[in-house]
């Protein structure tokens, strides 16, 4: 018999993930996957799946007390264990337990939160799990170097799903429908390797990489974090948000944001592109037409997207740009109805309906 050895690692999409775990109540699964890509918040995208209240519950902050406690029983002399109400178990009805970091977990409480992940008559101290019921474990891979670790007698229990970071275009889609800064999607479209992973055997400037330790790096996470300081920069110093950019993402990322910030100080104005899209100004250089567009897409209304498309398509416009732009609008959750709904937009998705 020949031995063949497979290195390559296996991962999956958040948003599978989320699909699998629904589907498999009955299996306990565990996701794993470098920092910041958005582990824990999968809980939240089952919680609205499932109408099912939400117990998220940080293992590494827990101590024996904060899972369950005994409790004496004077009528059949007897101790029994009660479970902590966080847990929301008393209510007997099918929850979402979220074990989140459980490989940095005291072994003392991992082993009292065992019990939940039996496949037969699953319980947390005295008290069953509500069929239906859905419990997540997360943690970083061990290559992550950050201290975490799974017993062989859990791994018999669970089933471990290595979750890939997010590429570029699935992060713009998320980020189009959560308010982040027009500016850092701009950036993000333009350095696509920012989300990069290291478990790809890819190394830059930007990202996680365990082998050159950094003390800040781009993620889901920190992108986001850096998203809210940059909407509030008209009320902060140029240099406060210098530190704190690079306090969020580190120097490298720290400063091309910046530069980008300052393409979109020179854009022209909303009002000129409204007003006059045939001859209002097109930036030359390419960041700033990035940062342009991205803009653009956070003002499309009714009656601002047939100016904005005749913006975007006149010839002096290098046709990337409406591509980005259209491919976005098409995705955005609350406003492609304004876009097939009108003439303009319609007329470019039926000449590029191989993009969409």
């Amino acid at each position: 018999m020949t031995e063949q050895v497979f290195n390559q690692v296996v991962t999956v999409s958040l948003e599978d993930a989320v699909r699998l775990i629904v589907a498999n109540p009955n299996v306990r699964y565990m996701l794993r996957g470098e920092p910041g890509i958005g582990k824990s918040s999968l809980a939240y995208a089952l919680k609205q799946m499932t109408g099912y209240p939400l117990s998220m519950m940080d293992v590494p902050n827990l101590d024996l007390g904060d899972v369950s406690m005994p409790v004496i029983d004077h009528e059949n002399k007897v101790t029994k264990y009660y479970p902590n109400s966080r847990f929301q178990l008393h209510e007997g009805r099918p929850i979402v337990v979220m074990l989140d970091e459980f490989t940095k977990g005291a072994d003392a409480v991992k082993n009292m939160l065992h019990p939940m992940l039996e496949v037969t008559n699953p319980r947390l101290g005295d008290l069953p799990i509500p069929d239906g019921s859905l419990v997540v474990l997360t943690g970083n891979l061990d290559t992550d170097g950050v201290g975490d670790g799974l017993a062989q007698h859990t791994r018999q229990r669970i089933v471990e799903l290595i979750i890939r970071k997010p590429n570029a275009d699935e992060w713009l889609r998320w980020a189009s429908n959560n308010g982040v800064a027009a500016v850092l999607m701009a950036w993000v479209d333009r350095y696509r390797y920012c989300l990069a992973s290291y478990l790809d055997g890819i190394t830059n400037e930007f990202i996680f990489n365990p082998a050159e330790p950094q003390e800040n790096v781009v993620s889901p996470r920190t992108l986001e974090m850096a998203s809210r300081q940059i909407l509030t920069r008209e009320s902060i110093s140029t240099d406060a948000l210098r530190a704190a950019l690079t306090g969020t993402l580190g120097a490298s990322a720290a400063v091309s944001i910046l530069s980008f910030i300052a393409f979109q100080d020179k854009l022209p104005s909303l009002r000129s592109i409204i007003d006059k899209p045939s001859t209002a100004e097109i930036p030359d250089d390419e960041g700033a037409r990035a940062v342009l567009t991205f803009n653009l897409l956070e003002h499309v209304e009714k009656d601002t997207l047939t100016p904005i498309m005749e913006y975007l398509r006149r010839d002096e416009m290098d046709e990337e740009w409406q591509v980005i732009f259209g491919v976005c609008l098409a995705r955005h959750e609350s406003k492609k109805q304004i876009a097939f709904s009108n003439g303009a937009f319609a007329k470019w998705a039926r000449d590029n309906e191989d993009l969409l």
